[in-house]
């Protein structure tokens, strides 16, 4: 995947990578949504063998914004069922907030739907995420089930998750000249 839009560039991630992904993934504020408040203690080089393990079906990409590393997303295609399951993590907090998030899944999403042909992509968030579920929703995302208390964070504590489900039917697009 090499997706460009203006100052966005969203491409496979490369081992050059590992370093900033590692970073990223042990930094428990960027983490603590995803349940490790403490960060995943991940090396350098066991990101380089995840990246290395990855192929067309099952991918795990890097966000620039201006040439400069701002999140990851990844994405997984089942072929037998045509669903792909998606994820984000603007991992810069000085790009949140400012709408880029719902530019950057519109472009990733427009991209796997029309690459892969899917009929549907999902994607969950913990229950406290208003944040990711304002945007998810505002982009077509239609709810379709809670997870409550469903696992248990670095700390021990309970968590639950929002699952929700993407068609080309009802997605939104928020790329300017598509809207």
């Amino acid at each position: 995947m090499d997706i460009h839009y203006q100052n966005i560039q969203i491409r496979n991630a490369l081992p050059s990578d590992a370093k900033q992904l590692s970073a990223w993934w042990n930094d428990g504020a960027v983490m603590a949504h995803a349940g490790f408040p403490n960060g995943l203690g991940i090396t350098v080089e066991k990101v380089m063998e995840e990246i290395k393990d990855k192929d067309d079906l099952d991918r795990l990409c890097i966000i620039l914004y201006e040439g400069v590393p701002i999140g990851e997303m990844n994405y997984r295609i089942t072929p037998e069922s045509c669903t792909a399951e998606i994820g984000i993590k603007i991992c810069n907090s000085t790009k949140q907030n400012h709408g880029l998030g719902k530019v950057i899944l519109s472009l990733f999403i427009r991209e796997i739907f029309s690459k892969y042909g899917v009929s549907k992509i999902t994607l969950d968030t913990n229950l406290k995420n208003t944040r990711a579920q304002h945007v998810y929703e505002q982009l077509g995302c239609r709810k379709v089930g809670e997870e409550i208390d469903s696992w248990r964070d670095q700390l021990g504590q309970l968590q639950s998750a929002v699952l929700y489900e993407l068609t080309p039917e009802t997605f939104i697009s928020y790329i300017p000249n598509e809207v």
